[in-house]
């Protein structure tokens, strides 16, 4: 295959798969119930909008540490948001309006944030994968091309993301659920961008880093069914799943994005960042 060919070819694959992805959505949406139907539609937006943010790296070389470290942080701030307004909140007032007491919810939500951590942690020590700074991590990594490194560590950053819009969707409150996919797809944006930019500046062509970024998106909505799948016919695991998803986005956020944005002395763009993420992301969640 030319050179030409192989970059066609990469650039493709990924749109033929969101494409194909829509397709799929309209096709079964008449029969769909409404909550699977949001959790898709709002896991392919996020996808998209992860396609959407790693565009531009097809028409730049490169972009400042600054704009870097910005998005990174605005990124970690709606994903805080996130965890409080649309995940914890509502799964402990879910958890009140079942019977139990203000105590007896925040164990079962803490619980399930406790388990979505540790599922995460677990993952992240033994599964390999590779971060774009601190190399390569899990068992030992030499049979597996680091192209395929780079696409695990995405994919078990973008899970809880997908999860949490599954979940988000198998509650009550369906005009929540619609802010949470909002806000994740708008996070996506610049996520799609930063992780494109962190690949080419690592060696990947345009064409590859665009290609790979918009592949990490695709997990969004598959997580987003599975998640909905798992509990979303069962409301009593509501609370429980929701806080689950809240502490795998938590272990995300501190254990990759904010040590990331903090990294070359960059914190007060990294904190900027994050409030004006997290501000944007309680204005979606409490007043949509």
């Amino acid at each position: 295959m030319t050179a030409g060919a192989k970059s066609i070819f990469l650039i493709l694959s990924p749109i033929i798969f969101l494409v194909m992805g829509w397709y799929t959505y309209h096709q079964l949406m008449p029969m769909m119930d409404e909550k699977i139907y949001g959790a898709f539609y709002g896991g392919m937006t996020a996808a998209l909008a992860t396609a959407l943010g790693a565009t531009p790296v097809l028409f730049s070389q490169q972009y400042s540490q600054k704009t870097y470290t910005i998005l990174l942080g605005f990124g970690a701030g709606v994903m805080l948001a996130a965890c409080s307004f649309s995940l914890i909140i509502p799964g402990l007032q879910l958890a009140r309006t079942g019977g139990l007491g203000s105590f007896n919810s925040a164990v079962v939500v803490g619980s399930g944030i406790v388990l979505g951590a540790l599922l995460m942690l677990f993952m992240d020590r033994y599964i390999p994968h590779e971060h774009f700074d601190k190399g390569r991590e899990g068992p030992d990594s030499a049979a597996f091309k680091r192209v395929w490194l780079f696409v695990i560590a995405i994919t078990l950053h973008n899970l809880p993301e997908g999860l949490s819009i599954g979940l988000a969707f198998a509650g009550a409150n369906f005009m929540s659920a619609q802010a949470l996919a909002m806000g994740i797809s708008i996070q996506d944006i610049p996520e799609g961008m930063v992780v494109a930019v962190a690949l080419r500046a690592i060696g990947y062509s345009r064409v590859g880093s665009f290609s790979l970024s918009v592949l990490s998106g695709l997990v969004e909505p598959l997580a987003a069914l599975l998640g909905i799948l798992l509990v979303g016919f069962n409301p009593a695991l509501l609370p429980i799943g929701l806080g689950f998803a809240a502490g795998a986005m938590l272990f995300v956020i501190s254990h990759e994005i904010i040590p990331e944005s903090h990294r070359g002395g960059r914190e007060r763009y990294a904190t900027t960042g994050l409030v004006v993420g997290f501000v944007l992301m309680m204005f979606l969640d409490t007043t949509v």
